[in-house]
Formats: structure tokens, C-alpha cells, sequence
């Protein structure tokens, strides 16, 4: 089975920091990779895998400003497609753009579905949607008027989120710092119920930031660490005394949830999008619709058992499971 992998250049692939559709990407990859597929991850050049690398584009137009996204996002798709007789299979995880190229080649494309900017990029999907195979990464970020080959979640590699039996008092805001992801409501239930706020993430919208943010950074109560990766990601997910996920949007999956909760961190998270199929209420944190219910959800955290936080990861949300999952779709697929 000869795949290629197709990632967006929004980011390196891994991400140094940020970029959860490449480090989904990644992952898969190397899953595949280390079960004998023979994968061509077309990224940016300075990308890193142990399968092969096709690259094009010199960097991550969001990390260099000397590249065009719109130029190079073009070179880095046309590059698949005119190499596309070499493989079994496409899988298209950047968006919708490469889905305009589909019908010029005979290989067969699946589309994993990261998420929905808009309802005006449904038009694109639409459009293709009896020639591509397309993957919804949440039964809830399935759209009602698209056909899906399959739901497949995201998973994590568990050896690399050591799990933290006690964790600390700190409560724990783990995102990008844009409306969407709710920093305003988590320094606010984190205010109210008296504990300190530890902040991670890139800043999305500087005027978000500095509206709602920057004003309670005070180094003791809330403290803001700008993006981490490494060990410092990992020491932040496991040291929590949970991750606060108060989120304004229908969020297609959160990374960052199940990399808390593999860490043995408990979650506490808006009842939308697809948090209630990452997070079972009383058991791995808390699901809440309101203020209040945010910070009652701060004072039940004792009845939650670490351990199994880790435990319903193990079961779910390993790149073992994904990677099985998208195989099952390929063969099925190709044959």
C-alpha cells in the first residue's frame, strides 16, 4: 500500500508549538510508517518523518512571512497531484483546496474533515463529495448535507504524556487566545473559585489578548506562559489540577483535552461540539453550560479518579486506534 499523505504548511510537520491538523497528520503517518506502509508525507521541506519527505514549500507561512500562503499552498497541492500515479491512495488532510484536483487523477482521495471555517466552504465539499472520501473527526462536526465514509477520532501517542497521579492546585488554560476557546471564562471561573491560572497557547487575536487578557496577568494568580512545546507541554497538561475548556464554539475534537486527560488531568469543558464524546461527565471531568456550573465543577474536582482519566485515553484515543481505523478505510477504499 503506497499512501500519500498530503499536510497543510500552515505549519511545520511536527508542529514546534502549535498546529494540531499537522500533528495529527504526524502522527498517522509515523503510526503507519512503523507498521510497514509505505507513506510520502508531502509537507513543508523541513519537516520530519521517518517515512518519505516531498517538499516544495521552504517553511510555514505561519512561522515565515516571506512566504505567500496563497502561492505556495497551490505549488504544495499541484506537487501531490502531478506525482499522484505513484500511489494507492491520497489522504488529503488540507481542507478543501485539493479537493478542486480530485477528478484530474484516477487515484482515489480521502479528505479527513479537520473542521468548518465557515458554511461557505460547504460548497467545495459538496461539490466533491461523490468523488472524495471524506472522514468527520467528531460525530459532531458531521455536516447533515455531506456523505462521510467514517467518523475517525484523533489519537495521541500515551508514552509521551507521563501520567501525573496528584497533579497540583493550579487550574490549568491550554489554547489558542482567541474568543473561541474561552480564556475570558477561564480566568473568570478560575478567579471566582480562588485558584491560580496557568495560561498556555498562542495568541490568535491580539485584541482579544490585550481586551481580556494581558489585564489580569499579574505573575501570581493568573500567569500567562506564551506557546510550549516539549516537555513543557507536558509538564503543563500533567501538573494541573484540571484544564479549564470553556469553549464558545461547536469545537470539532480538542487535543488538548485528551492530552490533559492522558496525563491524568480531569477536564472541565462547555457541553458542545464534541466535548461530550471526549469527556464522561463524573468520571474524567465535568460537562457544563453556564458560569456557575464552571466553577461548581472547580469544587467537585476530588470526585474524580486520575487514573481514569488515563484509562479512557488508553481505550479511545491511542494513534494505535486512529491508525486502525484509517487502515480499515484505505483497504476498503482502494479495493
Amino acid at each position: 500500500m503506497r499512501i500519500a499523505m498530503l499536510a497543510p504548511i500552515s505549519w511545520r510537520t511536527p508542529p514546534r508549538h502549535y498546529g494540531p491538523w499537522e500533528l495529527v497528520t504526524s502522527l498517522l503517518t509515523e503510526a503507519l510508517v512503523a507498521r510497514g506502509v509505505d507513506v510520502t508525507l508531502f509537507a513543508t521541506k523541513d519537516s520530519l518523518t521517518s517515512g518519505k519527505l516531498a517538499g516544495v514549500c521552504p517553511a510555514a507561512y505561519s512561522e515565515d512571512s516571506t512566504i505567500d500562503a496563497k502561492v505556495w499552498e497551490m505549488l504544495h497541492v499541484a506537487h501531490v497531484f502531478e506525482r499522484a500515479g505513484e500511489f494507492d491512495l491520497i489522504h488529503n488532510q488540507a481542507d478543501f483546496v485539493p479537493l478542486a484536483f480530485s477528478r484530474l487523477v484516477a487515484t482515489p482521495m480521502v479528505t479527513t474533515i479537520h473542521g468548518f471555517s465557515s458554511d461557505r466552504i460547504l460548497p467545495a465539499f459538496k461539490a466533491y463529495e461523490d468523488r472524495v472520501h471524506y472522514v468527520a473527526i467528531s460525530a459532531a462536526d458531521r455536516h447533515p448535507d455531506l456523505r462521510y465514509a467514517a467518523t475517525i477520532h484523533h489519537g495521541i501517542r500515551l508514552e509521551d504524556f507521563p501520567f501525573d497521579p496528584e497533579g497540583s492546585d493550579d487550574l490549568l488554560f491550554f489554547g489558542r487566545i482567541h474568543p473561541d476557546k474561552g480564556a475570558a471564562e477561564a480566568i473568570a471561573a478560575a478567579r471566582r473559585a480562588g485558584r491560580r491560572l496557568v495560561m498556555a497557547g498562542i495568541v490568535q487575536d491580539r485584541d482579544y489578548y490585550d481586551a481580556h487578557v494581558a489585564p489580569a496577568l499579574d505573575g501570581r494568580s493568573v500567569i500567562y506562559r506564551g506557546p510550549v512545546g516539549g516537555e513543557a507541554r507536558t509538564r503543563a497538561l500533567g501538573s494541573a489540577r484540571a484544564l479549564l475548556h470553556l469553549v464558545n464554539f461547536e469545537e470539532p475534537f480538542g487535543l488538548s483535552v485528551v492530552e490533559a486527560l492522558a496525563c491524568g488531568t480531569p477536564v472541565i469543558a462547555s457541553r458542545r461540539g464534541s466535548m461530550p464524546e471526549l469527556i464522561e461527565h463524573g468520571v474524567t471531568g465535568f460537562l457544563v453550560d453556564t458560569p456557575d456550573e464552571a466553577v461548581d465543577a472547580i469544587g467537585r474536582l476530588g470526585e474524580i479518579d486520575r487514573a481514569a482519566c488515563r484509562a479512557a485515553v488508553a481505550a479511545r484515543f491511542t494513534v494505535e486506534h486512529m491508525a486502525d481505523r484509517y487502515q480499515q478505510l484505505y483497504r476498503s477504499v482502494i479495493d
